[in-house]
């Protein structure tokens, strides 16, 4: 029962991720330019970054606000639940990350959703 449970689960996975003709034309069109350590962002930082606004800087704090663009949102049209644990995980790495030392840390990351951004909110 529970292995069928699963296999339905993976099988609506799928679905759900499963491109369209359109947006697998549109996949199709993306120019990805090789990346240049230290000259150039790559495709998942552009992709996953861009539009970030940093508002405050203090040590070991960092406030930044986004605009919720189309590329990051959900077929429901809100903030895709993965962005949002990947932007906490970005942003996070840059609050501990001193120039010149290693990155020899290890996060716990919990997030709570209260609720739901929806596209172009900020």
């Amino acid at each position: 029962m529970l292995r069928d449970v699963r296999k339905w689960n993976m099988e609506k996975a799928k679905e759900f991720l499963q491109l369209n003709k359109e947006e697998a034309e549109t996949v199709l069109r993306l120019n990805i330019q090789p990346t240049r350590v230290g000259f150039q962002c790559s495709f998942y930082e552009d992709f996953a970054l861009r539009g970030i606004r940093v508002d405050t800087v203090q040590p070991g704090f960092v406030s930044c606000t986004l605009k919720v663009p189309p590329r990051l949102t959900d077929k429901s049209g809100n903030l895709a639940k993965g962005a949002v644990a990947n932007l906490v995980d970005e942003v996070g790495a840059a609050v501990v990350h001193v120039e010149g030392l290693p990155m020899n840390v290890s996060a716990d990351m919990s997030i709570s959703f209260l609720g739901t951004a929806k596209l172009n909110f900020s």
